[in-house]
């Protein structure tokens, strides 16, 4: 009798979630992406690039001075990058407190000179809103490029968020890492004439990052893993795959990557990338 009246109740719920589902997907179904709502005061401006031969304009470079997460001084830049002085691309993972599996991740490309510019896949949120993962599966979310200096996207989440954060060098010569670049320049300028929506589970911060990857080195990445879904442990599949610059054992690579006590002890810091690596 209880087994009856447990398997009634399941479907039951599976019934109502399958309402629920539909009810979300006919109101968004029809909805169109677009770069025009009113958007976070740290998430309105869009970056743009221009290639020229082996020069990259970047236009819009973030740059904020924060406060907290919610109280910020806000600063673009503009910057010309050398694809011939292009040396190394860093992986950076900040697993989110609290939530076991999630995580976000991002890149960062240094150049000759110790010059170095991140990008951030993002939802780019409305004002008003929080991210939820639900939410993302139902074309609640646009997704946007962040071109930014590390001295904020670093800063943010160490000092700030108060998230850990590990920074890797990866095993790529010169012309991939090029070529890489390239692809998310590319990718950049499509989303500003062409905006599109996030997706929980198809269009993430870390599933861009594996499909550069592997449109420049086709297989690298396998597509389908549970740390590409759930990426908070994405830098031991990394590891696994023979992609980061060391020759640590693969418990001993976050004790030697995380850079939380270095970049709080150098917050602000003129060379805040150099000393980060340090």
């Amino acid at each position: 009798m209880l087994k009856k009246i447990f398997i009634f109740i399941l479907k039951i719920i599976i019934i109502l979630i399958i309402l629920i589902i539909i009810f979300f997907v006919s109101i968004n179904i029809f909805t169109i992406p677009s770069n025009n709502r009113n958007w976070n005061n740290d998430q309105k401006v869009l970056p743009t690039t221009i290639v020229q031969e082996n020069l990259v304009d970047i236009k819009n470079i973030r740059n904020f001075k924060y406060a907290s997460t919610t109280s910020y001084t806000i600063n673009y830049y503009d910057k010309q990058y050398d694809l011939n002085k292009i040396k190394r691309v860093w992986y950076i993972v900040e697993p989110f407190s609290g939530i076991p599996g999630s995580a976000h991740t991002f890149l960062s490309f240094e150049f000759e000179g110790n010059v170095f510019v991140s990008v951030s896949v993002e939802i780019r949120k409305e004002k008003g809103e929080s991210f939820h993962p639900i939410k993302g599966l139902l074309n609640q979310y646009e997704i946007m490029y962040v071109w930014a200096d590390e001295k904020d996207v670093i800063d943010l989440r160490i000092n700030h968020r108060k998230d850990q954060v590990f920074l890797y060098p990866m095993k790529a010569g010169p012309e991939k890492t090029k070529e890489l670049f390239l692809s998310i320049i590319d990718r950049t300028n499509k989303i500003y004439t062409q905006p599109e929506f996030y997706n929980t589970l198809f269009n993430t911060c870390t599933t861009n990052i594996v499909d550069h990857v592997n449109l420049i080195s086709p297989k690298t990445i396998p597509t389908i893993d549970t740390s590409i879904l759930f990426p908070e442990n994405s830098d031991f599949l990394a590891y696994d795959l023979g992609l980061i610059y060391t020759d640590l054992p693969q418990d001993k690579i976050r004790e030697k990557f995380n850079i939380n006590e270095k970049g709080e002890a150098y917050k602000g810091d003129e060379n805040f990338s150099v000393r980060i690596r340090e």
